[in-house]
């Protein structure tokens, strides 16, 4: 089953961008800009909500830019043809390989879930991640943690005061001191009926 993931990069404080909308303290170096590389690459579809899709448009014309760099135009070479699912109900219409996305999260999730291939189903954006949590859709949790406090602005992780067990199955340090946190959700494994008990009807019928 395809895992639904979610990656941002996130302040030490908790937040994917800052009080003023700004999220300059994000920018990243070679070496980050390749483990992002190196995560695309697993992914099978992208979902996104209207901000983060209005935002990363930029990369459906960035490979006619004759002085980027080979990573930027490695990345915009996984990113172009990568099936996106965008969430918005003010867009009209959406670029390249991307559809708007014709019924709720949990609907499409249950979709791409059953579709045969192999591929991660990538979150993109806290509004649509926090719809996914609140919902346990999703599997993981990758962050990508830079030294520095913002204060406030939008958090990485949605409030929704629940608690959530976490498994830490990936640490990495990069050497501008960004460090790489990837969790899994830890699972609760489904109880069988004790002997002698009747599994519970979910038809409605006796």
């Amino acid at each position: 089953m395809h895992s639904v993931t979610y990656s941002m990069n996130v302040s030490l404080d908790g937040y994917i961008v800052g009080p003023d909308g700004g999220f300059d303290w994000t920018e990243p170096d070679e070496e980050i800009f390749r483990s992002w590389i190196d995560e695309i690459r697993e992914v099978g579809v992208h979902l996104l909500g209207r901000r983060l899709y209005e935002r990363m448009l930029y990369w459906e014309t960035a490979d006619q830019d004759p002085s980027l760099h080979d990573s930027r135009l490695e990345w915009t070479a996984l990113w172009k043809p990568l099936p996106k699912v965008v969430f918005s109900t003010t867009l009209p219409a959406v670029q390249g390989n991307a559809r708007l996305a014709s019924g709720g999260l949990a609907e499409e999730i249950e979709r791409l879930r059953a579709e045969p291939g192999e591929g991660d189903i990538a979150i993109g954006g806290a509004t649509l991640a926090a719809e996914a949590a609140a919902l346990g859709l999703i599997d993981e949790y990758r962050a990508r943690v830079y030294p520095v406090l913002v204060g406030g602005g939008i958090p990485f992780f949605p409030q929704r005061e629940r608690q959530v067990d976490l498994e830490l199955v990936e640490t990495r340090t990069f050497s501008s001191r960004v460090v790489y946190l990837r969790y899994r959700v830890a699972r609760q494994p489904a109880r069988a009926p004790a002997a002698g008990t009747a599994a519970p009807n979910r038809s409605g019928g006796p």
